[in-house]
């Protein structure tokens, strides 16, 4: 509360420089949440065309699995599938988006040529090898819908985080230092009144106290010549 604070310019001038202080930390916070923003809704735009994508292209993995399975027999798929001795590699770096760390996933032998799959030319059929190019292909989509996914859910908590820093500057810290700075300047402006005020008593006190000490030796001068 203002009435806590002691009304002295040295608190004053302490004030007005974190009132400084905080109205340049609320700007560039406000700024930095602005990009943010603007960041985030370049990743919403991807991920929603990422989740597009990978519904696609997950019907058309059902539609050619299940074409291979009529068409071949489950065993022949899962012998198929069972074949397969490269699985699929992740790594994880991370890149940096306006302060904020965000993972990048790189993929490797997602992709396969026929001869890579492990079932051998003989061993299979168009159906089966449609029904692997259409999986791969989902796979990688997922991928990328994961980085893209986590970079989203990064952003908007940041964006959350900045957004209770800026409303607790502006809210609550910024108005309680408005406050005591206005406090202190009224006690100081109310002590330099009473100052003037006391100041003026004691000039007139004086000015009275000489006039009177004037008037009186006047007035001794005057017996004295009578006197005489």
């Amino acid at each position: 509360m203002a009435k806590d604070v002691k009304p002295t310019r040295k608190n004053l001038m302490a004030i007005e420089d974190r009132i400084e202080l905080s109205e340049r930390g609320h700007d560039t916070l406000e700024q930095k949440r602005d990009g943010l923003i603007m960041e985030f809704m370049d990743i919403l735009d991807q991920a929603q065309d990422v989740r597009s994508d990978m519904a696609e292209d997950y019907e058309r993995a059902q539609d050619k699995l299940n074409k291979a399975r009529a068409m071949e027999g489950d065993v022949a798929v899962r012998g198929a599938a069972a074949a397969l001795k490269e699985h699929p590699e992740i790594t994880t770096q991370s890149k940096n988006i306006m302060g904020v760390v965000v993972p990048q996933i790189e993929s490797s032998k997602v992709r396969k040529n026929l001869d890579e799959r492990g079932y051998g030319l003989l061993g299979s059929s168009a159906r089966i090898d449609e029904a692997a190019d259409a999986y791969e292909e989902l796979l990688e989509t997922i991928i990328l819908a994961a980085e893209v996914e986590t970079a989203m859910k990064k952003m908007l908590e940041e964006i959350e985080t900045t957004k209770r820093r800026v409303n607790a500057l502006e809210f609550t810290l910024l108005p309680q230092l408005y406050e005591n700075q206005e406090y202190i300047e009224q006690k100081l402006e109310e002590q330099e009144r009473e100052e003037i005020f006391r100041l003026k008593k004691i000039k007139a006190k004086k000015e009275e106290e000489e006039a009177k000490a004037e008037a009186e030796a006047e007035a001794a001068e005057s017996e004295t010549v009578s006197a005489d």
